[in-house]
């Protein structure tokens, strides 16, 4: 038991260069704000429209 979680925090505590080669890519914040504007532009003009109905 003891020698597992030695060599558990061996391997957490290493560096691995093999690790940070395969970076990943991060998305930059005007293109999560630009998806998150459009999302919510949809739903505003679903609310809205659904919402027209109903006066009729």
């Amino acid at each position: 038991m003891a020698a597992r979680l030695t060599y558990a925090a061996i391997l957490l505590l290493s560096a691995a260069p093999a690790a940070a080669q395969g970076a990943v890519q991060v998305s930059e914040a005007s293109n999560i704000t630009l998806f998150a504007l459009g999302v919510a532009g949809v739903l505003l003009g679903r609310r809205l429209s659904m919402r027209r109905r109903d006066d009729d």
